[in-house]
């Protein structure tokens, strides 16, 4: 471990070395250059430049607002201004395919600046998987009120792997005579629900939600005026 990351705090905490950051900067690149030969939802095999345009242009837009902190728990999680809002909505643009390697991309940019890390299969859990759970998001890119759907089950996707990390690597933070699998369930459910109810009360301001729809059909070059049920 000692080649990708060092313990700095002497407490089990670590930090990536330099070998570290160069190799999740190139899992980043790798996994944006699969992105760009996936199958599209309308049987096409490469994205077009358009697509991944609009796909890097979404996931710099939520790590920007993922910085914007409207509230942050005292032992990680915290309240952004809709961040994944933005990786669930390339999955209602493009389907499964693109938004999850979306998100697994954005997982990695998370890890990346950010991290907090107390061993590998943490990092995972709740880095790659957690983050790229919210690509879940385009299974409904085509459902009625896909829009809807898909964030609601994109954000329980990255709650499931929030929770079994707290159960199985924080399990000590638990309150004495508290269930720790209790304990994460309400911990991280309170600030992933209230970003998720601050976004979807948004999103049903009918301006926010038609002109979504509109970028929906641009982003998907549809020459004919048509309206995206949500």
């Amino acid at each position: 471990m000692d080649l990708f990351l060092q313990d700095v705090s002497g407490e089990g905490v670590y930090s990536f070395t330099t070998g570290g950051y160069v190799l999740f900067v190139g899992l980043m690149v790798l996994a944006l250059l699969v992105v760009s030969y996936f199958v599209n939802k309308d049987g096409k095999g490469k994205m077009s430049i358009k697509q991944l345009t609009t796909s890097a242009l979404c996931i710099a837009l939520a790590f920007v607002l993922s910085n914007v902190k409207l509230f942050k728990a005292p032992m990680g999680g915290s309240v952004t201004a809709f961040s994944m809002f933005f990786i669930t909505f390339i999955g209602y643009m493009y389907g499964p395919r693109v938004s999850l390697s979306a998100a697994f991309a954005y997982g990695l940019l998370q890890m990346i600046v950010d991290p907090y890390i107390v061993s590998v299969p943490q990092l995972i859990c709740d880095y790659v998987l957690a983050f790229t759970a919210l690509g879940i998001a385009g299974f409904f890119s085509n459902a009625k009120y896909g829009m809807f759907k898909g964030y609601v089950a994109g954000v329980l996707g990255r709650y499931f792997f929030a929770v079994l990390s707290g159960v199985v690597f924080f399990a000590d933070y638990a309150p004495e005579g508290m269930s720790p699998v209790v304990y994460s369930a309400l911990y991280n459910g309170a600030y992933l629900s209230l970003e998720a109810i601050l976004t979807l009360v948004v999103l049903f301001v009918p301006a926010v939600r038609n002109g979504l729809n509109r970028l929906k059909n641009e982003a998907n070059e549809v020459g004919v005026r048509k309206e995206a049920t949500v």
